[in-house]
């Protein structure tokens, strides 16, 4: 099934299954949920400015070490829920053809995720986003993005109704103009929802998508403060998860964990009684 919104459109798509996953599912009996976003770089290691020169190489081919920091992202995304990542690889020669979508939802124990391919350079590279879950989304979309292409937006719906919760999960222009038309364009994907999350690597601070971008009448709230980039001198707070004012906040952290050149962002948040029992009925 296809709907189309704009000229480049929305796919409309079924998460991919880790079926031996699928028992294990849910939610905490708190109805607590855990969201991570991560721009996971395809698993290079960058730990000073000159290695975007010295290491730049790993972006075109394959490096032994790329397995053994997939693992210690798998370890770390475990412990969550909800996982947005970026810059991940649908499987290409630098790869070494792992799809990092599909290995990290193995290796962190999730039964529903999906790659959203987003610049398909054939064998050489496979740009891309990715959703892991614990729990299986009434409805995902693919959206690409306005502007040049290569950028996109994944949807996901847990509920029907307004009182859905409702989970977009992005990797944001560079150029400011750009990154408006962006905003712009998720603004309209949201603004029916009561209960909001966005995610991922917006390439700007908190106080220009709150205040100065399409977003500003919603009533975002954005916990975390802390710079996320670059992970080894974190200087720039680019990685956000915002949410509505409808969700509380319990917890929010970046982590200190420099396996890319962006640090993982970590909020975890208790949803409406309301919401957990119609939404989640597997509390129950």
């Amino acid at each position: 099934m296809r709907r189309w919104k704009t000229e480049r459109g929305i796919g409309l798509h079924e998460p991919k299954v880790n079926e031996h996953l699928v028992q294990a599912s849910g939610l905490p009996d708190d109805g607590r949920l855990r969201l991570l976003s991560f721009n996971i770089q395809v698993g290079i290691s960058t730990e000073r400015y000159r290695h975007y020169l010295t290491r730049g190489w790993q972006h075109l081919l394959p490096h032994t070490g790329r397995a053994g920091n997939l693992q210690r992202i798998g370890d770390l995304l475990a412990d969550f829920d909800l996982v947005a990542l970026q810059e991940a690889d649908g499987g290409s020669l630098r790869s070494g053809y792992v799809n990092q979508v599909e290995h990290l939802a193995q290796l962190g124990a999730f039964p529903y995720w999906y790659q959203q391919l987003n610049r398909n350079l054939g064998r050489l590279a496979q740009h891309s986003n990715g959703v892991l879950s614990r729990l299986k989304p009434q409805i995902l979309e693919d959206h690409p993005l306005p502007g040049p292409a290569g950028r996109g937006a994944i949807l996901v719906r847990f509920g029907e109704g307004e009182d859905a919760l409702v989970v977009v999960m992005m990797h944001l222009a560079l150029g400011a103009r750009t990154r408006a038309r962006q905003l712009a364009y998720i603004r309209e994907l949201i603004g029916g929802y009561r209960h909001q999350v966005l995610m991922g690597d917006m390439n700007t601070h908190a106080t220009d998508l709150l205040q100065h971008s399409p977003l500003r009448d919603l009533g975002l709230i954005a916990p975390q403060v802390e710079a996320t980039f670059p992970s080894w001198r974190p200087q720039r707070c680019l990685d956000h998860i915002l949410l509505s004012p409808s969700l509380t906040l319990e917890r929010v952290e970046v982590l200190s964990q420099p396996i890319s050149d962006h640090l993982p962002v970590a909020v975890e948040i208790r949803l409406p009684d309301a919401l957990t029992v119609d939404t989640f009925p597997v509390l129950r």
